[in-house]
């Protein structure tokens, strides 16, 4: 493997990564919750924190200067913690349904999981989205093959990304260590820094997840110098973050392990 390492291990985010080509799901939730409060809010604010438990990211939306002073625009107040309940409240079945529409696996997943299996290894999860809102696309992904071992969701540690807790909490329960035999996977930046606070070997993806954010008919619509030049800008933020390496997409994972 990678190095000379041998890995025990390997934590499959969710979303950008094994489902859901760009991560566009929870997009067009964030969207549409604010919009029902009169808040336009753009797609690259909604990118920007990607990765941290939802209600997190809802906390890190409504501090953004410009979408701060759209609420105020439109509610003629600030934002406070009933409107991240208010909100969160919105975005479970917004998430719910969105993520189950968009929970088809990534091409290669299913195999990439197989090989991996076939080696010894074991194979977790953890998400920014909250069990509730897995719910459709753990019984879609088992539909199409992919059963972790192993879910983690937000909520169900005491702290979410970049913090290593989910890393930990699935390691302690699968009686996995030392840390440096776990691979995590992740499109988003903070999941990246989630693997590099854990001491885990952290591989980033690009061409699938947040940073590119299209779908997968969207990407393969692209001219080539321009799919080159988002993945170009897509690594360079997913190594920034600390990935020990970025791939494409979770196909080229058993090439680089």
């Amino acid at each position: 493997m990678t190095g000379g390492r041998r890995y025990d291990l390997v934590i499959f985010d969710w979303a950008g990564t094994m489902v859901d080509f760009g991560c566009c799901a929870p997009i067009a939730a964030y969207v549409e919750a604010f919009d029902r409060r009169g808040v336009r809010l753009a797609e690259a604010a909604a990118r920007a924190d990607m990765g941290i438990a939802k209600v997190d990211h809802v906390r890190a939306l409504l501090a953004r200067p410009e979408v701060a002073a759209a609420w105020v625009a439109a509610q003629a107040r600030a934002s406070d913690e009933a409107d991240v309940e208010a909100l969160m409240a919105d975005l479970e079945p917004l998430m719910r349904d969105a993520a189950a529409v968009a929970a088809e696996l990534i091409p290669g997943a299913a195999e990439t999981v197989a090989v991996l299996r076939a080696r010894g290894l074991r194979i977790a999860s953890s998400t920014g989205y909250t069990r509730q809102m897995m719910g459709p696309v753990l019984a879609r992904a088992a539909g199409q093959g992919y059963c972790p071992d192993h879910v983690v969701c937000a909520g169900e540690t005491p702290q979410g990304r970049p913090s290593p807790l989910m890393i930990y909490k699935a390691c302690a329960e699968l009686g996995v260590w030392p840390l440096s035999r776990v691979v995590k996977v992740d499109d988003a930046e903070a999941g990246i820094a989630e693997g590099r606070a854990a001491g885990c070997f952290t591989v980033g993806v690009a061409a699938s997840g947040n940073a590119v954010g299209l779908s997968l008919a969207a990407y393969r619509a692209l001219e080539p110098e321009d799919r080159e030049h988002r993945l170009e800008r897509a690594r360079a933020a997913l190594l920034a973050a600390g990935a020990d390496v970025v791939i494409d997409s979770v196909a080229d994972l058993p090439a680089e392990l």
